[in-house]
Order: structure tokens, then C-alpha cells, then sequence
């Protein structure tokens, strides 16, 4: 039995449809089961509520040897400095699929070993030391900067010509597409021969910055779309402005400022098979832009 969380979302869902193809029992813990299509509800046992709830997590556990683990964004809620949002929504879950001999599989940051505050990039590497210290066998997949990340800006792409983050214009941004880290979280999930604990680095074979990706984005498009780095005190009171907590707004920005001083650079990783960013911009982005 493999239990999936965040069934609904970019990379669950996504995850959940290609283990559905295996034919394999599938377990999803889901807070609104309606938000479920109907040919997957059909196909899935539903445990309702919160993964972050350990009543719900045991219950979704009972029987299951395999668990794709990701934890939710906390949103705009206060939350709290995100390494206790982290390190409290998995504790009680990552020790209970260590005792009943679950294998996880989960979603976290690459950059391992970097020193300096990262925000919520900090918190998810913290999440990894709490995982790992349970004894659980695990893979953790360690990301970069989602390509899809880019789809909350569809509008100023569309009638600016122009999309904008704080990341620095010029300094390469590791990414990769969601439907990688889905296809690789999947394989893992559906593999019964590995065990112990590992580390996956999942990135994009592009090496661009954020200027080539706009160059790239316009080559796509056929018309001029332009980057504009945004200072990271203005980016950081936008997000209050727009509701974000200080706290959050401030984890934000740690991991920004992380990301323009290297933290990607800090974990080995081999070149991957992966989606490059010209590719996703013709199958994703350009079909969203034209929406």
C-alpha cells in the first residue's frame, strides 16, 4: 500500500496519477475528498484530514509500506518561523514510518551543507536532519527553484511583457519542472529494491539566470519579454502588503538572498535527464500563457 499526501496538489497530483497507472493500492490523505476528481476517487482509499494531524497520519499508515511525504506551503496564516512548521508537521509521522517500517520518499531543498540562514530552504534541510535521526529508510528529493514557479505571473508576462523576483538578474538560478520530481518521486515509490537513506538531486540541465530566461521566454513567444529584479526589501514588504506574516515575508526572503549567494551550489549533483527550460516554456508555459 502506498500513501500519498498532498494528493491535490501540483506535484502529488501529479505523482498520485502516475502510481494509479501502476496498478498499485493507493492510500491518499486529503483535508476535502470533492477536490478529488471522480476517476480517482474511485481508485483511491481516502483518509480525511490533515497530514500534519498524527491521528490522521497513523490512520493513513495502518497496512502501508511506502509514503510520498511533502509538506504544504504554510500559506499567508502566520505559521510561526517555518523550521518549527517543518520539524512539527513531520515529527510524529517520520517517527511512526520508521517504527511500522514505512519507506518514505520526500520532497526538500537542494543544498545541503550550506551554512548561513536559508529560510524556508533552512527549514526543509532541518526536516531532513529530523527524518533522517528517526532511522528511516528514505530518499529525499533535493530541489532547486520550481520552473513553475513562473505561472503566478502569467498575467504581467501577458500585458507587461515582463516578470519579475528578487532573485539576482545575472547570477545563474538552478531549476526544475514539477513533472520531473513527480516521475522520479513515482519511480522511487513503485521500486521495492532500495533502502537506507539517500539524498536524490533532481536538476534541470539549463544552468540560466534569470535575464536568459526572459531571453528564452521571448524566443518562445515570438514577442520581447523582459526580466526586472526587484530589490529584497521591497519584495519582502510586498508580501506583507499582500498579507504575508513578517515571518513568513522574512523566511521568504532568507531564501531568496540564499539563492543569490549560492546555496544551490553547496550540494554535489550529477547532470540529469531532466526537462530543460526551453522545453517547459513550449509545453507549459506557452499553452498557460495562451489560456
Amino acid at each position: 500500500m502506498i500513501v500519498i499526501t498532498t494528493p491535490t496538489g501540483d506535484i502529488g497530483r501529479q505523482v498520485l496519477d502516475r502510481v494509479l497507472d501502476s496498478g498499485e493500492s493507493v492510500r491518499v490523505i486529503v483535508r476535502d475528498p470533492s477536490r478529488l476528481p471522480e476517476h480517482v476517487r474511485a481508485r483511491v482509499e481516502v483518509v480525511e484530514g490533515s497530514h500534519a494531524d498524527g491521528d490522521t497520519t497513523a490512520k493513513a499508515l495502518e497496512g502501508a509500506d511506502r509514503l510520498f511525504w511533502l509538506v504544504p506551503p504554510a500559506g499567508f496564516r502566520d505559521a510561526g518561523p517555518a523550521g518549527s512548521y517543518y520539524r512539527d508537521f513531520t515529527r510524529a509521522t517520520a517517527q511512526r514510518a520508521a517504527d511500522r517500517g514505512v519507506r518514505m520518499v520526500h520532497v526538500t531543498s537542494l543544498g545541503h551543507g550550506y551554512q548561513d540562514e536559508a529560510g524556508l530552504l533552512s527549514a526543509a534541510l532541518d526536516m531532513d536532519e529530523l527524518i533522517a535521526s528517526t532511522g528511516v529508510r528514505h530518499r529525499a528529493l533535493a530541489l532547486p527553484f520550481f520552473m513553475e514557479n513562473l505561472l503566478n505571473q502569467t498575467q504581467p508576462i501577458t500585458e507587461q511583457g515582463v516578470f519579475s523576483m528578487a532573485n539576482t538578474a545575472d547570477r545563474p538560478l538552478l531549476t526544475v519542472a514539477t513533472r520531473d520530481v513527480a516521475a522520479t518521486a513515482a519511480a522511487l515509490l513503485l521500486d521495492t529494491a532500495w533502502s537506507g537513506q539517500a539524498r536524490v538531486p533532481l536538476v534541470s540541465p539549463d544552468s540560466l539566470t534569470p535575464d536568459a530566461m526572459a531571453e528564452i521566454i521571448s524566443e518562445t513567444l515570438g514577442r520581447t519579454v523582459r526580466y526586472q529584479q526587484v530589490p529584497l526589501a521591497d519584495f519582502r514588504a510586498r508580501m506583507v502588503q499582500h498579507g504575508a506574516s513578517p515571518a513568513l515575508a522574512q523566511d521568504m526572503a532568507d531564501m531568496v538572498n540564499a539563492q543569490n549567494n549560492g546555496i544551490y551550489d553547496a550540494e554535489p549533483r550529477d547532470p540529469a535527464s531532466a526537462t530543460g527550460f526551453r522545453q517547459w516554456c513550449q509545453d507549459i508555459l506557452k499553452p498557460a500563457l495562451h489560456s
